[in-house]
């Protein structure tokens, strides 16, 4: 169970000035989650590393805009799929590709893995991303954030300024044209 940081106090004393030692327990204890939601929305591990800095260091610059009215989670989360939305539409990640684009399913593999496991599980993730890449920025933004479980419907509703039941209702259908979409990729 995550123990409340330093962060979490906000709501009390969102004026007062953060310490380095509070704001080094709020990265640490968000940053593996923020990161991993650039990099299914960038899909390099690089931009992700550099978009997950860039977010932290907006949150640190506007931490006297946090009201504490969501949880310190949820904020840095709008942060992050803001940044990561801009990155998407900026003309250079539209016109400029990189070079690696296996580079998000390269990962150094066990030494108990077969070749045909490694190839495997590249593939999947492939085909994984190839099929989140085909829906909808809607749908694929609901599906990021209901892949972190410990956020609930009301919370991506707060993120994407709708209601839970709109949630619940547009989470049912991204599924649905996910597992169509993945179908059709095998």
């Amino acid at each position: 169970m995550n123990q409340p940081v330093a962060g979490q106090k906000i709501a009390a004393d969102v004026a007062s000035h953060w310490t380095a030692a509070e704001f080094a327990a709020l990265y640490d204890e968000h940053n593996r989650a923020i990161y991993y939601l650039a990099l299914r929305f960038l899909g390099d591990p690089q931009k992700a590393e550099d978009a997950t800095h860039d977010v932290f260091l907006k949150a640190f610059r506007r931490l006297d805009q946090f009201r504490g009215e969501a949880s310190i989670r949820t904020w840095l989360y709008r942060i992050a799929i803001n940044h990561c939305q801009n990155l998407c539409q900026s003309w250079h990640n539209r016109n400029i590709h990189a070079n690696s684009e296996d580079a998000v399913w390269e990962t150094s593999p066990a030494k108990t893995d077969s070749p045909l496991r490694v190839l495997e599980t590249k593939e999947l993730g492939q085909r994984i991303q190839q099929t989140l890449d085909a829906l909808s920025d809607e749908y694929r933004l609901l599906l990021l954030l209901v892949a972190d479980e410990e956020l609930s419907y009301e919370e991506i509703a707060a993120l994407v300024d709708q209601s839970a039941d709109a949630v619940r209702g547009k989470l049912h259908r991204a599924r649905k044209a996910f597992a169509a979409h993945f179908e059709k990729t095998a």
